[in-house]
């Protein structure tokens, strides 16, 4: 039993019922408009007076109601009451307007059975609880059997006995139609007010390009801060290791690492705009090739790192984008030397055959790859490579740890 009463009277059971009284009040309108055709040509001048003009009414205003319904902004409207009133998940409707003749002749057969089947309910609703309550009183008061509304045989025992029972009844038959009615509109709107495959399509490339804004923004975030934190953790340790008995080092280690926090706070500012902005990663603020890559190997010298760089090529030449990207894949490089203390390092950067190479080798102290969690700077060198369409091999072999990168320069 408690079952059927959530069913019949719980909190969806009556959102559903106002998302049926919606739908009747809007029908009003419409069968005003048809009262108005019909009651000239039937004869009939008291138009509310007349149930079966009501009832054709009602008939003929459906159809203009499927005729108005065609403009585009019915499906957004139509669709946010169902979300709010008819326990329907959100992604299975549409969001933007339809605009296809499919999409505006699904809409138009929602619109009509929403203000049709509203128009019923609105109609028991207004008509059933009176007469219900009445069917309930008539053994108490006495006044209500000379009503014309009154059953007949009211003055029979049994009429009065019955007479209860058939007004709570109705009653649950009102909440079992309205209950029933707002499910089947329930059941039927994901498939007349979903979105068309052409709006799946339009949300599928939407989320797609978020997650590769997120993706990008991911790798910009682990490759900055994850090599400045090993930078600074390593420059840190050597300064301490050696403060009483060289201080020209501490010294520099300490300026090296007011620089990197320092480049490393706008970067990440930078990072951050785009998330607060929208714009797209890899703005002019980011580093380059041509532009930092002295101060990164600057910064990485003075943790301590032995650094050897040959550049063969006119850095200030590539395209931006494969400078930034060619920067970003040097400092993982360096990252993985400083963070599993593989030195000597050296750095190898030109161009052959219209593609850039780089080259980052070191003593094999504990490989990337082997490192428990680790990995994903490896990951972000091998999406950047791919997205420029280039190849990349890391590995150990001989005690040394490689990493050489192909970039087509070409790329824009």
């Amino acid at each position: 039993m408690r079952r059927w009463g959530r069913l019949l009277f719980g909190g969806r059971a009556r959102r559903r019922w106002i998302h049926l009284i919606l739908g009747g009040t809007l029908a009003m309108p419409y069968v005003l408009v048809g009262s108005l055709v019909l009651g000239p040509l039937m004869g009939e001048h008291d138009i509310f007076g007349s149930f079966p003009l009501n009832l054709g009414s009602f008939a003929a205003g459906l159809p203009i109601a499927a005729v108005t319904s065609l403009f585009p902004l019915t499906r957004p409207l139509e669709a946010g009451a169902v979300r709010a009133l008819c326990g329907v998940d959100g992604d299975a409707l549409a969001h933007g307007p339809a605009r296809t003749r499919p999409e505006r002749a699904r809409t138009a057969v929602w619109f009509t059975l929403h203000l049709g089947l509203g128009g019923v309910v609105s109609g028991m609703s207004l008509s059933v609880p009176p007469f219900a309550v009445m069917l309930i009183a008539l053994p108490v008061f006495a006044g209500l059997r000379d009503l014309p509304l009154a059953p007949p045989f009211v003055d029979h025992a049994w009429v009065l006995a019955l007479s209860p029972v058939a007004g709570l009844a109705m009653l649950c038959a009102l909440a079992a139609c309205a209950a029933g009615c707002g499910a089947l509109l329930a059941r039927w709107a994901p498939a007349l007010l979903g979105p068309s495959r052409r709006d799946r399509l339009a949300a599928a490339e939407a989320r797609a390009a978020d997650l590769a804004v997120r993706n990008r923004l991911a790798r910009e975030l682990h490759d900055s801060v994850g090599h400045a934190l090993s930078a600074v953790t390593l420059q840190a340790g050597a300064a301490r290791r050696v403060l009483d008995t060289d201080p020209d080092f501490v010294r520099e280690a300490l300026a090296a690492i007011e620089e990197t926090t320092r480049r490393t706070v706008g970067e990440l500012d930078a990072v951050l705009g785009v998330l607060r902005d929208g714009d797209a990663p890899g703005t002019a603020s980011a580093p380059t090739l041509a532009d930092d890559l002295d101060g990164l190997l600057r910064r990485t010298r003075a943790a301590g790192q032995t650094v050897t760089a040959a550049v063969d090529t006119d850095p200030a030449a590539l395209p931006p984008l494969v400078s930034r990207e060619a920067y970003r894949i040097v400092q993982e490089g360096l990252s993985n030397a400083l963070r599993h203390a593989g030195e000597p390092v050296t750095v190898r950067i030109g161009s052959v055959g219209g593609r850039l190479e780089i080259t980052v080798e070191n003593s094999l102290g504990a490989a990337p790859a082997s490192r428990p969690g680790g990995g994903h700077g490896l990951r972000g060198i091998a999406d950047r490579v791919r997205l420029l369409g280039g190849t990349a091999q890391a590995g150990a072999a001989d005690g040394t740890w490689r990493l050489h990168v192909r970039l087509p320069l070409t790329a824009t």
